[in-house]
């Protein structure tokens, strides 16, 4: 954390992010705005951006507001003035980066699912253990924690809006792989994805159902299923990357579909569904719980909104109201527009990086933690154990 400057002036926290694709867009769009919009601790500096081709890391540097770039994470890591790592490469390099990024004195953001299996999630969940005993912070990016909308659902179920939860239903349709032309990329690769769309979708509805609900699964019984199981090999561009087409055909190593029940740790049930073969549905995230006392329901394609049921009124004008959620009252909307002007998708990461901003000017461990990543880790490993023994019921390790 650099402190130099006068006094009115806020200290300045280095950024360097690993990765620069979609996700790193993301990010990027997070750090260029935060401190526009909100009154930050820090201000985060984006110092410098890394990937393996130079001409294309230094075009992407230039895009999206980074000052430098690096063609190796190690040398980004090793950089005097970058004091946290934002990663946004695919899982399978997730431990490597992070436990070296930590271990080297760093605070580090890494996006989810958190690793590509137990083991590596456990290492790395420990590596941010002992970093915290010297001041260091570790988050894991689920995102849509930051959807104003879902966190005022959470403010509600907090506030007994809901009285005992009895039912958490989440489900996360795409259709992006429909087409069985679709080349064999990373993401359907377990080498470098881990899984599917279990890793992909699903982790990100098992957080949000935990979120809300505000206590973990206890145990899983699921299906899944690979639609498509060879793809067209992808073609390769000279940095390695790959492209729209190629020569030969691949195995699919990983699911396309996952469907599961869960229980809460207090009696409530759940369900989940996550493909990427939802023909019609591009980025369709939706939400129910239904408590004692009332509903919840909310729709990603509909992201400023929540709907309400309160089950105590009179069944007269009893039904799910309308609750848009653009008040300076509603979380994090007191930075942002007038009432009625809704925000979008990349306001998450917007809020993302001002949450952890704080979180690192106070002290304080952020959340989700690498612990938490942890846990979503476990609730998608015993997810794959259940599939693989025909829908067997699998605890998750607290």
């Amino acid at each position: 954390m650099n402190t130099s400057g006068s006094e009115s002036e806020r200290p300045t926290l280095g950024v360097g992010m690993v990765g620069y694709a979609f996700m790193g867009a993301a990010h990027s769009q997070g750090w260029r705005t935060a401190g526009r919009v909100f009154d930050l601790p820090l201000d985060p500096v984006m110092t410098a951006v890394c990937g393996r081709d130079p001409d294309a890391v230094r075009a992407a540097a230039r895009r999206l507001g980074w000052a430098a770039a690096e063609t190796d994470w190690r040398a980004l890591i090793a950089r005097e003035d970058v004091q946290l790592v934002d990663i946004c490469t695919p899982g399978g390099s997730h431990a490597e980066i992070a436990v070296a990024a930590l271990e080297a004195g760093k605070h580090v953001l890494c996006e989810k699912p958190l690793a590509n299996t137990v083991e590596e999630a456990e290492a790395m969940a420990q590596a941010a253990r002992r970093a915290r005993a010297h001041g260091r912070l570790a988050m894991v990016g689920f995102n849509y924690r930051r959807v104003p909308a879902l966190a005022l659902a959470r403010r509600m179920v907090q506030d007994g809006g809901l009285g005992a939860l009895r039912h958490v239903r989440v489900a996360y349709l795409q259709d992006w792989l429909t087409d069985p032309g679709f080349p064999l990329t990373w993401r359907l690769r377990r080498e470098e994805a881990g899984s599917g769309a279990l890793g992909d979708l699903g982790s990100h509805a098992v957080d949000i159902a935990q979120y809300l609900a505000g206590e973990p699964l206890a145990g899983v019984s699921a299906l899944t299923e690979t639609f498509v199981r060879e793809r067209p090999l992808p073609a390769r561009d000279a940095a390695g990357l790959s492209g729209t087409g190629g020569a030969g055909r691949g195995e699919v190593t990983v699911d396309d579909a996952a469907l599961f029940t869960g229980r809460f740790a207090s009696g409530a049930l759940a369900s989940f569904e996550a493909t990427r073969f939802a023909t019609g549905r591009k980025n369709a995230l939706t939400v129910e719980l239904n408590g004692e006392r009332g509903s919840l329901a909310f729709d990603l394609e509909r992201l400023n909104e929540l709907a309400f049921h309160d089950h105590t009124g009179p069944a007269v004008s009893a039904g799910f109201r309308r609750i848009l959620v653009t008040e300076p009252e509603h979380p994090y909307l007191e930075g942002w527009w007038p009432p009625g002007h809704g925000l979008g998708y990349e306001h998450t990461f917007v809020h993302q990086a001002r949450d952890l901003l704080c979180a690192v000017a106070a002290g304080e461990q952020p959340r989700p933690s690498f612990d938490d990543g942890l846990q979503v880790q476990r609730v998608l490993a015993a997810v794959e154990e259940s599939a693989a023994g025909n829908s067997v019921y699998v605890p998750v390790p607290a």
